[in-house]
């Protein structure tokens, strides 16, 4: 008997953009009659591939094109690409929650998914009624949810609110008490999507630790993630979806790999070229470089030592932007964040008037140890401290770095590689 427990063959699923259903009566005419002469469905040749950061030509595309993958019984399988890639919607097909368009999927065993937080709760519903509700949606008889529900409200860790309806729980709350039903309940298959982003470090670390647990057991689970940490440590293979389709297929380190290299190929186009940025125009971050001390340009930072990072922008419009926000992550190479840096956090108020000009990031003292990091950038117009960010312009991994080792300590040894760090004595000023 093959050890395969999901077959995923051809898979595609296509979407109509800018309305809702399938179309309008005509197009279900000319399908049904199609059907009914045995020819293939005249829409499924048309329709473009999902790049999110071009405009749509056609109102079909796919969100998913020709996928083909097994996965073995006890595997982890890390599905791994950028927002928009392809990932959720081949989770729901797989979870059966959607159809696919084209293509067969065949699974042996139960499937308990986490998609989204408080899947299938119902919110007028105590954490008690739902953990029985959710589990009779998974499949499970009452005498195994019984049997479960200690060891499941334990592991949530919301013992006190267990008969609070859940419409009052945080959403960290929500998916810690989601995940462990899940997970408890014993499916053969367990689908995760990046929920576990909602809920803290202790948390996280305890899931991942629950999915390890599941696997060693002979049970299977497919992780999305965004954390390439995690997805190293946790998953056996890897595939990568980019666009909606195959881009790569194999172990989890060579999928990391494959991922991040392709990422930095990404970030070497000319920044004012980049189709993957976010925001309404109002203002954009024509350029990003370094500078040292003296002023020079660098193309490589050194650990201890004073930077600055200089964002050339052109303001689109001629009124002034006030507050303007601007928030730089910088992650590792596992996409780790190491640090953020944000004019909030830092209370400086800024105010862009000038039609161009430059915003400056100021580090006197760098403590990143030697490695290679990507920044992301976020310049927005927040109006007041409760107000969500008008967000003016975003790029992820808009630059990717290299950090040299350096005699941070002033002690005439350099510092080790590869280790978490964070910086100093920060300030952002507007020219």
């Amino acid at each position: 008997m093959s050890d395969v427990v999901i077959k995923v063959e051809n898979v595609s699923k296509q979407y109509r953009l800018g309305s809702v259903g399938t179309g309008t009566i005509s197009h279900d005419l000319n399908r049904w009659w199609a059907k009914v002469r045995g020819k293939e469905d005249p829409f499924l040749k048309i329709g473009e591939a999902n790049d999110r950061t071009k405009r749509a030509a056609s109102d079909l595309v796919w969100a998913l094109k020709d996928i083909n993958f097994e996965v073995k019984q006890g595997e982890v399988l890390g599905i791994i690409g950028r927002n928009g890639a392809g990932k959720s919607t081949l989770l729901k097909i797989l979870s059966r929650v959607t159809a696919p368009t084209l293509g067969n999927i065949k699974a042996k065993g139960r499937i308990a998914s986490l998609l989204e937080v408080g899947t299938g709760f119902h919110p007028e519903l105590t954490g008690r009624e739902n953990i029985f509700l959710n589990g009779a949606i998974l499949g499970m008889s009452k005498q195994e949810i019984k049997s479960k529900f200690d060891e499941i409200v334990s592991f949530s860790g919301v013992e006190r609110y267990i008969d609070t309806p859940v419409k009052r729980y945080s959403s960290g709350m929500y998916v810690r008490l989601a995940f462990a039903v899940a997970a408890h309940l014993e499916p053969e298959i367990l689908i995760v999507d990046e929920v576990l982003a909602v809920g803290d470090a202790e948390f996280q670390k305890k899931c991942l630790g629950k999915m390890k647990d599941v696997s060693g057991q002979g049970r299977t689970v497919l992780f999305v993630s965004h954390n390439m940490a995690a997805v190293k440590s946790l998953c056996t293979q890897g595939i990568i979806l980019r666009n909606g389709i195959l881009d790569f297929s194999g172990d989890a380190e060579n999928a990391c790999s494959n991922y991040l290299g392709k990422s930095m190929q990404e970030a070497e186009v000319h920044l004012m070229d980049r189709m993957d940025r976010v925001g309404n125009g109002n203002l954009v971050i024509e350029d990003v470089y370094f500078q040292n001390l003296a002023g020079e340009n660098i193309n490589s930072l050194i650990s201890g030592e004073y930077v600055k990072i200089v964002f050339k922008y052109k303001k689109n419009i001629t009124k002034s932007i006030h507050p303007l926000f601007i928030g730089v992550t910088i992650k590792n190479d596992s996409e780790i964040t190491q640090t953020v840096i944000a004019t909030d956090e830092l209370g400086i108020n800024l105010t862009c008037d000038k039609s161009n000009g430059v915003i400056e990031v100021i580090i006197s003292q760098l403590l990143l140890r030697g490695g290679n990091y990507s920044l992301t950038y976020m310049v927005s117009e927040k109006k007041s401290v409760v107000a969500s960010h008008d967000i003016l312009d975003k790029i992820d991994n808009a630059v990717f770095f290299e950090v040299e080792k350096g005699d941070f300590w002033k002690t005439g040894n350099i510092n080790r590689p590869s280790s978490s760090g964070f910086l100093q004595n920060s300030s952002i000023l507007i020219k």
